[in-house]
């Protein structure tokens, strides 16, 4: 595959960010071009040689590009400035990111402010033996290197095919590193210099050369000179030179005239790229970047330069591809793949460093086989990452594997076997989000909390020509049904929404999906059979039932597998070595099913099944069960290997590396989802629950519990903005709720469904045709402009009448609706609907629109009828209280198209205001056709209606600004503020 840029520079120039790739020590000059990213967020190839014009102050050393995030009319470059290797795979480094820096792009001075502090911030949070001074970083960073196998890619090194099969056998170990002193010595001399294709040029070794490559020991005698910062890569002139702000145009050195469009000061820049935008989301543009940074830099998020972390060792693709990694990266899991975009409709590939969320854990365990052969024993292991990393031979910066001739590894004592468990969790980016904001299913059969954990061994040399690579897969996922769960309660009640048809449609989707990619599905559900779980437990097993019934999963037969283990009941008293009751249970399943296995770089055993297990946060009794399946896999592909090796993996102290490694694997999926480490992990590490484990446990609950009301809202605003699931109004749309919307299905659809819905149930005369219908919000009571809640409901017109109706859109059954003859109709007028002053998409007075429709309500004439439960209507006539009364219905506009997107963009040009037009301008013109009796209003001639007034549409405000804000008490001003405060 193409390479990857590795590592780059970032600097700010006059007309944009320059990111410059910069080679490893000990090779030859990178030759992938620089990229300028301008102050518009245009992305282009450095067409100009910049060494000899660019006079920027000071640079940022990355290893990676995340994206651009683009809010309001500000662009922010997010680049990796801090990472940690975690494990190796195929001789392949994984790492994951630890600090990220977001980069404004506005102009020269505020991106260098920005660069500035992110190397002050590296500098203050660097461990006490990297904390030194720039030659010591350099020297770190290098052994990192080294660790890590960072080698130079393919367009800096003429191509080597690899004729070997395995990519990797051993390179020289990490104790050999600095055993040359010419290396050392060349290494620091300029070998290793920022930008290498400077080295050999005319300007030589001089002071500016060594300062545009960005290191050298008198850079820093130079800046300590101009009493700069250590950390801020200046001259004296330089420093003089920047702070007279941008370069005029005419200024402009040689090179970079062309390039600069205009004298634009720092002042003006606001000025030039203002857009309208929403005040509100401006307003949260601190806390948006401040939660971006946390979320990127939560050690949460993993990426490797040379390996495909998205997809199991079954389903990698060849290593000849010529496709660039993020082609070949699993879109399920490509997390950045949206802020990504604009470098890669750029086509810069070398750019694009694909990110996955999950996990990713190793351990190195030595095995003496040299006694009974019936029982081995475990007698070293290796739990740090650089321990584990450095048992492993590394690939050589060419990718070529040496034959190790079939033998074992040099380090590997007679007697004894090495091996390498490797744990990959993957978390999907369909429904993602947080606990209690993302739960059950959605619509496209996406299930939340979904993560795919695949359990691998190896020995450290990765050779399957020489010894077997096992890969054991599991599943988790929420219960693939529409339902909620209130976050403002510590055991809250599951709440079923969608029509039966539609959970049906969405959980056999669900599974058709897994199906699709895993094979044979079996279901392992964990909840309560009593309490408040119970319900969501039955309903689960339900429509379990009723599919296989309907012919299975793909509805030829292939039946879904399902066992209900009350995992509280049957481990009462924390007794949790009663799991092994499930596993009895699950043994044929996961017999049969088996494993995948890699020999001689082919799969020649692939695992047929998957098993998927769920409990309510699919976090802590899952974490228990899964590392229970793995276990049980670990020991029978060791009982495979020749010869046979058997440990015991559940009272051997030795062994307690794998029970450490689960547990990090469950607390990492656990503070992604809940915020806090995994409950139950005292189980998971030491195979025992105790009382101390009980009351860390119900710290963590609690702790849990306030990130679900104060915290996790806006995170989840973030993430579903991140991946492009919301567009930026979404930030609005929390400043003026304090929450952010779930929706599990797309409301257009929803909406859709239910006007035909209430058209199908509503319209009982045959010859009533429907012209349209409408869903919008109103308030909870009739006869009132402004109630406490205000819900959506259906409006429908036909040639006739209209009809209001109300929807339990829980279960999408009309509740009650009123039909009012189009005679009755007084007057319609629209225009300003306040119904809030707290928030400022509230008192929008373009996005506030409604209108009131006023009708007669004749005794005898009006029709309510209320749908109960038991699906019988009834008619409710009210008192008049003479012979007419009047009476009016109040609309409100929703929102023209979702703040989520992905819609097909057809409503996007239409405000509040045309829509509300639109609506009043089609029943006033039907409602007087049907006065005047013209074809097509009613059957026959109405002589009687030849007299009736026209009704005409009037502009009038509903609830105009001045008077909300009359009706808006103190107390609820202040509470907003509290809430705000606390929230935003």
């Amino acid at each position: 595959m193409p390479a990857l840029v590795r590592k780059l520079l970032v600097f700010a120039a006059v007309d944009g960010l320059i990111l410059q790739p910069a080679p490893p020590r000990n090779h030859p000059p990178a030759t992938q071009q620089a990229i300028k990213i301008d102050y518009k967020g245009n992305i282009a190839p450095l067409l100009k040689d910049r060494r000899e014009t660019d006079t920027t102050a000071v640079s940022l050393e990355a290893h990676g590009i995340v994206g651009l995030l683009k809010v309001a009319s500000s662009t922010f470059l997010i680049s990796i400035c801090g990472r940690e290797q975690v494990a190796q795979v195929r001789g392949k480094p994984i790492y994951v990111i630890t600090d990220v820096a977001l980069i404004p792009l506005s102009s020269q001075q505020e991106a260098d402010k920005a660069i500035v502090a992110a190397r002050e911030h590296l500098k203050r949070h660097a461990k006490a033996g990297e904390a030194g001074t720039e030659e010591d970083n350099e020297s770190d960073d290098d052994e990192s290197r080294s660790i890590t196998g960072d080698s130079l890619d393919d367009e800096a090194a003429p191509p080597v095919h690899e004729e070997v099969k395995d990519a990797v056998t051993g390179q020289r170990g990490l104790l050999e590193r600095k055993t040359s002193v010419v290396e050392d010595v060349i290494g620091k001399k300029g070998v290793y210099g920022r930008f290498a294709d400077k080295w050999f040029s005319k300007r030589g070794w001089s002071a500016e050369g060594r300062r545009m490559q960005g290191m050298s020991s008198e850079e820093d005698v130079s800046t300590k000179k101009a009493q700069t910062p250590p950390n801020v890569e200046l001259t004296l002139e330089e420093s003089e030179e920047a702070a007279k702000g941008p370069v005029n145009p005419e200024d402009a050195p040689e090179g970079v005239k062309e390039e600069v469009e205009a004298p634009v000061s720092p002042e003006e820049i606001p000025k030039v790229l203002a857009q309208p935008v929403d005040s509100s989301t401006v307003e949260l543009l601190p806390k948006i970047l401040r939660t971006t940074k946390l979320y990127f830099s939560s050690r949460s998020f993993f990426f490797s330069y040379d390996y495909d972390v998205s997809r199991s060792l079954g389903r990698q693709q060849g290593v000849g591809s010529s496709l660039p990694l993020f082609k070949q990266f699993d879109p399920l899991f490509f997390w950045n793949r949206h802020i990504m975009s604009p470098l890669i409709d750029a086509g810069q590939y070398t750019f694009v460093l694909p990110l996955m969320q999950g996990f990713v854990g190793q351990r190195a365990f030595t095995v003496d086989i040299s006694g009974d052969s019936s029982k081995s024993a475990v007698v070293d292991s290796a739990s740090k990452p650089e321990d584990v990393i450095a048992a492993q031979p590394e690939a050589d910066s060419l990718g070529t594997s040496p034959d190790t001739g079939g033998k074992p590894p040099a380090t590997e004592e007679p007697g004894k076997k090495d091996f390498l468990l490797t744990i990959i969790s993957r978390r999907s980016i369909k429904r993602a989000g947080l606990r209690y904001l993302r739960r059950g299913v959605d619509d496209e059969g996406n299930a939340a909390n979904s993560v795919e954990t695949e359990q691998i061994l190896s020995r450290p040399t990765w050779n399957s020509t020489q010894d077997k690579i096992y890969s054991f897969t599991q599943y988790r996922g929420s219960i693939p049904l529409f339902f909620s769960q209130s976050p403002y309660s510590l055991k809250p009640l599951p709440m079923f929404f969608g029509s039966p048809e539609t959970n049906a449609a969405a959980f056999k989707l669900h599974f058709s999906t897994l199906a699709s990619r895993y094979g044979s599905i079996y279901c392992a559900s964990l909840v309560d059979k009593h309490g408040t779980e119970s319900k969501i437990g039955e309903a689960f097993e339900k429509h379990a039932g009723e599919l296989n019934s309907a012919g299975g999963i793909d509805g030829k037969g292939t039946q879904l597998g399902f066992e209900w283990f009350d995992f509280h009941n049957v481990c009462r008293g924390m007794r949790f070595e009663n799991v092994s009751l499930l596993i009895d249970t699950l043994g044929p399943f996961l017999t049969t099913s088996g494993f995948t296995v890699i020999s001689n770089d082919k799969p020649i055993q692939t695992q047929t099944g998957v098993l998927r297990t769920n409990c309510m946060d699919c976090l802590d009794r899952t974490n228990v069960v899964q590392s229970a399946c793995a276990r049980t896999a670990l020991e029978s592909q060791l009982a495979s290997h020749s010869p046979s090796i058997h440990i015991d993996l559940h009272t051997d102290p030795s062994t307690a590396w794998f029970n450490t490694l689960w547990a990090d694997n469950g607390d990492a999926i656990s503070k992604q989802y809940a915020g806090t480490a995994a409950l139950k992990g005292d189980f998971t590490r030491t195979r025992k629950r105790g009382v101390a484990g009980a009351l860390a446990d119900f710290g963590l609950t609690l702790n849990r519990y306030y990130n679900n009301i104060v915290n996790d809202y806006f995170a989840q605003a973030l993430i579903d903005y991140l991946l492009g699931r919301a567009t930026d109004s979404i930030f609005a749309e929390f400043e003026a709720d304090m929450k952010s919307a779930d929706y599990a299905v797309d409301l257009r659809k929803v909406r859709q469904a239910a006007i035909e819905r209430c058209a199908g149930i509503v319209i009982e005369d045959p010859e009533e045709d429907l012209v349209a219908g409408w869903a919008l919000s109103c308030p909870s009571a009739a006869n009132s402009l402004k109630t406490a809640r205000f819900e959506e409901a259906v409006l429908l017109l036909t040639d006739q009448a209209l009809y209001f109706c109300r929807l339990d859109w829980g279960t999408e059954k009309v509740a009650a609706f009123e039909r009012i003859a189009l005679d009755q109709l007084d007057a319609v007028s629209r225009g300003v609907y306040i119904t809030s002053t707290l928030a400022k998409r509230h008192v929008d007075e373009a996005k506030n629109v409604g209108f009131v429709l006023r009708y007669r309500a004749e005794l005898g004439k009006e029709l309510v009828r209320v749908n109960t439960r038991s699906l019988d209507s009834g008619v409710q006539e009210t008192t008049a209280k003479g012979k007419e009364e009047g009476r009016f219905l109040a609309f409100k506009a929703l929102p023209p198209k979702s703040s989520f997107g992905g819609g097909d963009g057809a409503d996007e040009a239409v405000s509040e205001g045309e829509v509300v037009k639109l609506i009043c301008e089609e029943i006033v013109a039907v409602a007087n056709k049907a006065r005047k009796g013209e074809k097509g209003a009613v059957e026959g001639e109405r002589e009687e209606g030849q007299g009736v007034k026209p009704l005409v549409e009037e502009e009038k405000d509903v609830i105009s600004l001045v008077d909300a804000k009359k009706s808006t008490g103190y107390l609820e001003q202040l509470g907003y503020s509290l809430k705000k405060f606390v929230w935003a």
